[in-house]
């Protein structure tokens, strides 16, 4: 056998050469102990750290005086056609007695496997129940052996079965993964609490119910024979990963999308997102085997740990598409991400009772829709767009109205063609004061019609025209519990009847039921029988329910599922990854004939298939290769042609028109319309934007004339009606039309033009004011005289505090405003004798300066001239002038100057805006707080502390703006130069000006007696000492008896770092690191002699972190005294009385002398004294007596759990 074995393997040199030319893809593909999956709630204990303990072995553990309590099983199992079923019950009885933490239960059979139940009654390292499920005979199994199965726990409440709690999950077991389960199955304190009913007369029933899958398992399941697709390899807790990359690849769209993006030959996948993701996409659609992500998450920039931290699928897809889309900048795919996943809603508040509105358009990629309270998606739906009053306390802020009655709702704009929804299943439970998730039952629909009810949901603007009827397309699950958990999905790539679960490696065929009543979650009733102990029927809650729905829309169908296949890939792609495949097929035969697991006859045909198959593959590839290099050249020689023909023609063009270049210009030209729609908008000051303004780029050598016959094409308005201005820049900085083109500048050319204001100011383009009159029915436009003057106006409304242009005059340079009075009322729509005022608008910066116009002189006397504009508004009663904001033009202008509008956010959550003020940056720090308290409804200003904003750090700065200790709001919001647009503002339980000589202390008090903490806050002079705060405390805490003496020290890492003096001032404390705690001083300590010392002591444990031990901290430390010739066991006597420590926990203590984070172990014979002399006890230093332990977990032990 031995010599025909070697005659097919032709020698067994070759075949070593021949593999190790190819070990690395073998090793990619079936290392058996590394690439198994991990939840996060569903961990291996790691056997291999601890001894075993059978029920039967714990009685010898504790000291061979008895024999262990009774743990009993039993087990009833039925079988399938594909999987075998069986529930088995196990009884701990006598649990008090039991002296070990780590117990297995009888063996039970499931089908042809035999199994255990590992338990670790104490937790395993954690504060909770530890379950596992274990193979019980894994040392007879043959090599490379796998079983698949499902499995679930219940801890049976045996008062009342419906507080049963059950939790249940999958898995792969094989030589590297042995034993699985959950390793904080439920909290300690509430198994062993005994009014809660699971340890009932001193005993916990635990129930399993194990499916396991028939033949081998899935390691020999052919998911691509089966179902024609692939699965992905889990890393450790990629699972959620892995749904949704299975979700995205099999929108084709988006597959295409990601096959565009631009790559090249010498790419590597590890270091590049678009390579990986494409690589990955590659393989899933022409491989045959699992797929591995690492070469993805390595080119994320993740290390080994990270692949075993569990994340959000929302999180993972908005960080992945980010990425993506930073990726495809600049590419010809830039974009594709957003218009297939983008959609846009529309945020509005309206006011009640006056006319305000504001509407803010936002963007989104997924929505994240209500569970609790909703039956279904159009319930969640309903919820988003619900119309929410603000009334009361809760009125809206409007920025010309102030406090208004609103309603505030949302509405959608558009629906992106790919609808991405996100279940809120998880959620914050105030009562408990935990994170829960929400299993309750939602349904979600096959078809989901966005539009129904004559389109609820979108608001007026949105395109009807579009039909928002969605077809489901995925569906990502979520099995486990808010500690963890597990991810797949659902999916139906081509949109058929046809359903797959993608569960990483394993891909099934699913019907339609489980891939929507299954999925929506609720309550299924239990049967009686074995595994349920009390023999009555119950409903538990199921935890697999869907967690994320996506649905593509029916018009875009066609787009978003259209065929993908390899010219959408580029070549270097393909050739490297077919490369790869050839190799490992190649690799996989030699790898199972060199471990015995095909026949000879057999290997010798699989062999030479793949041989000849490779060859066969070889050749065609080459001469596929030749014929695509053949195409791909004569195509590149004609895209090169027509590309060298372009480039020619625009250098020709290009060098042409920088020839021509200076024989061009831009001329602008504007008239009363875009004063109408910029000011009062954009514009305050002077007249308009030019750079808002049409322009014609015209030869400088055109005649005038000529041009104006092309404004007269573009505005519609005869030549003989149009008069233009030159614009003059002053020197007040303001630029004005300050002069009518006269008739012998208009027989000039554009050149010459611009020539005449060469000498006032320099500039690239022509600009021009087009003056056409005040009708235009055909009648040319009076000439103007040296005494005319034109004029524009603006019309200010105090009561609105709005601006707007109101239009032009001609007046004369000798008459007075009076004689114009009837017009500018027509204008603004008054009365004829409605009395107004007059303002000339001078300049704007660095300062306002707009001056009253004197109604009794002329125009002239007030010199005003050409371009000049006036401001008028209605005269208002002295009386209304504090009651209006900006009652008159100069003071609105200036208000306009240094408008700021400021964010305003709460400094305890200091990333959120709650509000925004528009306020004025000369406004005073009496003003600004007092509009802060306003608009909380705070009675008192003072009581507003503000806090500025670090722009290098968008955080609050370290310390607060004090009281009054800023001129105006532009004080507040500089930074190096730079203004801020955000303050931070916090509402004390105290005035700012008594805060400010006070210090807030939080001092933590131990209490010795019941080892309790107690948390105080006081506030003190800043010219306190540590003797006040001793003295304040006191009146505050319960004390042993009334003359106990009190000190304070600060506890930083769970070590004592400083014990402060008495006379010590309250200003030299830094609390901003450790904690500050008081405790009181015991009698021992108060009469300390010379050959006595007062050393610091903490609780460690050693913990192996990257193969290197390292000691953690934990617990509370403390100060001990001890003697010269004192020796360890001594001391170990008074440590046990002080922390109340049984004879058989202290026994597993290690005592150490800790300096610089190394521990030296103590002997019982050690004398401590030497080590610790010249210590000085107040101040730190590296040299401490270590107690190195487990945290404990009982009542009487909370001293060593209670983290400072």
């Amino acid at each position: 056998m031995q010599g025909k074995f070697a005659r097919i393997l032709l020698s067994f040199d070759q075949v070593h050469a021949l593999g190790n030319q190819h070990s690395h893809a073998m090793t990619a593909m079936y290392s058996p102990a590394h690439d198994m999956l991990y939840d996060v709630d569903s961990l291996s204990p790691e056997s291999g750290l601890e001894e075993e303990t059978t029920p039967e072995e714990a009685g010898d553990v504790i000291g061979n005086c008895h024999r262990a309590p009774k743990a009993t099983g039993n087990a009833a199992g039925n079988r399938t056609k594909n999987s075998c079923t069986t529930k088995f019950t196990w009884r701990i009885e006598n649990v008090s007695r039991l002296q070990v933490n780590r117990l297995y239960s009888e063996t039970f059979e499931v089908g042809d496997y035999k199994w255990r139940i590992l338990i670790f009654l104490r937790g395993n390292k954690v504060d909770y129940l530890s379950v596992y499920l274990a193979v019980a005979d894994s040392t007879n199994l043959p090599y490379l052996w796998s079983r698949y199965v499902q499995f679930s726990f219940a801890i049976v409440n045996q008062v009342d079965h419906k507080h049963s709690i059950r939790k249940g999950t999958s898995r792969q077991f094989n030589a590297g993964v042995r034993d699985w389960g959950f390793e904080s199955f439920m909290p300690l304190t509430k198994l062993y609490n005994p009014n809660r009913g699971y340890l009932y007369n001193d005993t916990i029933v635990v129930e399993a119910e194990v499916t396991a899958e028939e033949a081998m398992g899935y390691i020999f399941c052919d998911s691509k024979k089966e179902t024609g697709y692939v699965g992905l390899k889990n890393q450790g807790a990629t699972c959620y990963m892995n749904s949704l990359l299975q979700t995205l690849y099999h929108i084709p769209y988006f597959r295409k999308v990601v096959y565009h993006m631009p790559t090249t030959v010498n790419d590597k996948p590890s270091a590049s997102i678009p390579m990986a993701l494409q690589s990955l996409f590659y393989k899933l659609q022409y491989s045959d085997e699992k797929v591995s992500t690492k070469e993805l998450t390595k080119s994320f920039g993740w290390d080994t740990n990270e692949a075993f931290l569990q994340c959000d699928v929302q999180e993972f897809n908005r960080v992945l598409c980010e990425k993506l889309e930073k990726k495809m900048e600049r590419t010809v795919v830039e974009g594709e991400i957003r218009k297939l996943f983008e959609g846009h809603h529309m945020n509005i508040i309206e006011c009640i009772n006056v006319h305000y509105r504001s509407c803010r358009i936002e963007s989104f990629y997924d929505l994240q829709l209500d569970v609790k309270g909703c039956h279904d998606v159009y319930d969640s739906f309903d919820k988003y767009v619900a119309v929410e009053y603000l009334e009361g306390d809760n009125r809206y802020h409007a920025e010309q109205y102030g406090l208004q009655d609103a309603k505030k709702g949302v509405l959608f704009r558009d629906f992106p063609p790919v609808l991405q929804l996100h279940l809120k299943r998880f959620e914050y439970d105030f009562v408990q004061n935990i994170m829960v998730k929400i299993n309750d039952c939602y349904e979600f629909p096959l078809q989901l019609d966005l539009d129904i009810e004559n389109c609820k949901y979108l608001s007026p603007e949105a395109d009807k025209s579009i039909r928002n009827l969605y077809t489901l397309h995925s569906v990502l699950v979520h099995r486990g519990d808010v500690h963890g958990g597990h991810y797949y999905a659902f999916i139906r790539p081509a949109l058929s009847s046809q359903w797959y679960r993608f569960d990483d490696e394993h891909v099934t065929k699913e019907d339609m039921r489980k891939a929507l009543e299954g999925l929506y979650g609720g309550e299924e009733e239990i049967t009686p029988g074995i595994i349920n102990a009390l023999k009555v029927p119950f409903k538990f809650t199921k935890n697999s329910n869907a967690y994320m729905l996506v649905y593509v829309r029916e018009s875009d169908r066609d787009k978003i599922m259209c065929s993908v296949d390899e010219k959408d890939i580029a070549e270097h792609l393909r050739e490297r990854l077919k490369r790869e495949q050839e190799a490992i097929n190649i690799s996989l035969v030699i790898w199972l004939i060199v471990f015995g697991l095909l026949g000879c006859d057999i290997a010798q045909e699989r062999l030479k298939r793949e041989l000849e198959k490779n060859k066969q593959q070889k050749k065609e590839n080459e001469d596929e290769r030749l014929k695509r290099e053949q195409e791909k050249n004569e195509h590149k020689k004609e895209k090169q042609d027509k590309r060298l023909k372009r480039e020619q023609e625009k250098t020709e063009q290009q060098k042409k028109e920088e020839e021509n270049a200076h024989l061009y210009t831009i001329v602008k030209v504007t008239s009363d319309d875009d004063f109408a729609e910029q000011i009062g908008r954009n514009v305050f000051f002077d007249l308009v934007d030019h750079d808002k303004v049409k322009g014609f780029r015209v030869l400088k050598s055109t005649p005038f004339s000529v041009f104006n016959e092309e404004v007269a094409k573009e505005f519609g308005v005869p030549v003989q009606l149009q008069r233009f201005w030159l614009w003059t820049k002053r020197e007040s900085g303001t630029y004005r039309p300050a002069q009518p083109l006269t008739h012998l500048e208009k027989t000039k050319t554009i050149e010459q033009l611009m020539e005449v204001l060469s000498c006032e100011v320099k500039t690239a383009e022509l600009n021009l004011f087009l003056d056409l009159g005040q009708d235009l029915r055909q009648i040319p436009l009076p000439n103007k005289t040296e005494d005319d003057i034109l004029l524009f106006f603006k019309l200010y409304d105090p009561e609105t505090e709005d601006l707007r242009y109101a239009g032009r005059l001609y007046v004369k340079g000798i008459g007075t405003p009076a004689d114009i009075l009837p017009e500018l009322n027509k204008m603004a729509g008054y009365a004829p004798d409605e009395e107004i005022k007059l303002y000339k608008e001078i300049k704007f910066e660095p300062t306002v300066i707009c001056e009253c116009i004197n109604m009794k002189l002329t125009f002239k006397a007030s010199q005003l001239v050409d371009g000049d504009i006036v401001c008028f508004q209605k005269s208002i009663p002295v009386e209304t002038h504090q009651l209006i904001q900006c009652p008159d033009v100069p003071t609105f202008l200036e208000f306009q100057h240094n408008l700021q509008v400021v964010h305003f956010r709460s400094l305890k959550k200091p990333k959120d805006n709650k509000f925004c003020l528009q306020l004025s940056r000369l406004d005073t720090y009496d003003e600004v707080v007092g509009s802060i308290a306003q608009r909380l409804g705070v009675n008192d200003p003072s009581k507003i502390r503000l806090t500025s904003q670090d722009l290098s750090t968008q955080l609050p700065k370290p310390y607060h703006i004090k009281y009054r200790g800023v001129d105006n709001l532009l004080e507040m919001l500089l930074y190096d130069n730079h203004i801020s647009d955000i303050l931070y503002y916090e509402i004390l339980d105290m005035y700012m000006p008594e805060l400010q000589d006070l210090r807030t202390l939080k001092i933590a008090f131990f209490h010795a007696a019941n080892n309790d903490m107690d948390i105080n806050s006081l506030r003190l002079p800043k010219e306190s000492t540590v003797g006040d705060i001793l003295y304040y405390l006191r009146t505050m805490v319960e004390l042993s008896h009334p003359n106990a003496e009190l000190r304070l020290i600060e506890v930083f890492m769970h070590k004592i770092y400083k014990i402060f003096a008495v006379n010590e001032s309250i200003e030299s404390i830094n609390d901003n690191y450790g904690t500050l705690r008081a405790e009181e001083i015991c009698e021992e300590e108060k009469s300390l002699g010379p050959l006595d010392s007062l050393i610091r002591v903490y609780h460690f444990e050693s913990v192996e972190i990257e193969k290197q031990m390292q000691i953690h901290n934990f617990g509370v430390p403390f100060l001990l005294v001890i003697h010269e010739n004192e020796v360890l066991s001594h001391v170990k006597i008074r440590v046990q009385k002080k922390l109340n420590v049984p004879d058989d926990e202290l026994s597993k203590w290690k005592f150490a002398f800790v300096s610089d984070g190394r521990a030296e172990y103590l002997q019982d014979s050690d004398i401590l004294f030497s080590r610790f002399q010249n210590c000085d006890s107040s101040v730190y230093r590296e040299r401490h007596l270590g107690l190195e332990h487990l945290p404990l977990v009982k009542n009487q032990d909370l001293l060593h759990l209670r983290s400072l």
